[in-house]
């Protein structure tokens, strides 16, 4: 019994691992004051300018922040209907330091050799430098009749790869984590990526 019980253990570890590889803790904030009793209602998307050229991402945005205005309680307008909210969404992705692959000379640097050679750590040679990912979305909801912005979250998360679309998904999903209650100030919440 002891040893089947010490078997246990490490397939315990590995499955709490794995399921750490599937969730993600990003930074969130929240602002502005949801008025009390009213309920979420129906939303509409709009879309800035920008968001409007023909290279934009923002309809596949807009599919991926619906789950999580689902999960707050609100639902699409119906078609030729007013919505209640009127909902802006924005995503950012950039990348922080610097890449020496970028560099079309980049064999000046005679790659790690010049770092053993002169005695650097490998990490101080350029060939080493790591990027960070930045990853942040954005939502506002405004109230349509009146147009007063009503609430704003932000949630924000960086890694070392670029990431995918489920990753930005789970972001909406933090972001609205808290929803009606305002967080202004940064706070981690664990969502699962699910696939």
């Amino acid at each position: 019994m002891f040893r089947r019980s010490l078997l246990l253990v490490p397939l315990v570890a590995l499955l709490s691992g794995c399921a750490a590889l599937n969730t993600v803790s990003p930074e969130v904030r929240s602002f502005g004051t949801w008025p009390a009793g009213r309920s979420p209602g129906s939303y509409a998307f709009e879309r800035l300018p920008s968001q409007q050229q023909p290279l934009s991402r923002a309809p596949d945005w807009e599919l991926l922040a619906a789950p999580a205005l689902a999960k707050a309680g609100f639902q699409p307008a119906a078609a030729g209907a007013q919505a209640d909210v009127i909902v802006s969404i924005g995503v950012r992705v950039s990348v922080s330091g610097e890449d020496p692959w970028l560099d079309p000379l980049w064999y000046r640097w005679n790659a790690p050799l010049y770092a053993w050679r002169f005695g650097m750590p490998p990490r101080a040679h350029p060939m080493f430098i790591e990027r960070r990912f930045e990853r942040e979305v954005g939502l506002l909801l405004r109230d349509r009749a009146s147009g007063q912005p009503l609430y704003e979250a932000r949630a924000s998360h960086d890694g070392a790869t670029k990431g995918d679309d489920v990753l930005i998904a789970a972001l909406f999903s933090a972001a609205l984590s808290d929803f009606p209650a305002a967080k202004p100030q940064a706070h981690h919440v664990p969502v699962s990526l699910t696939r």
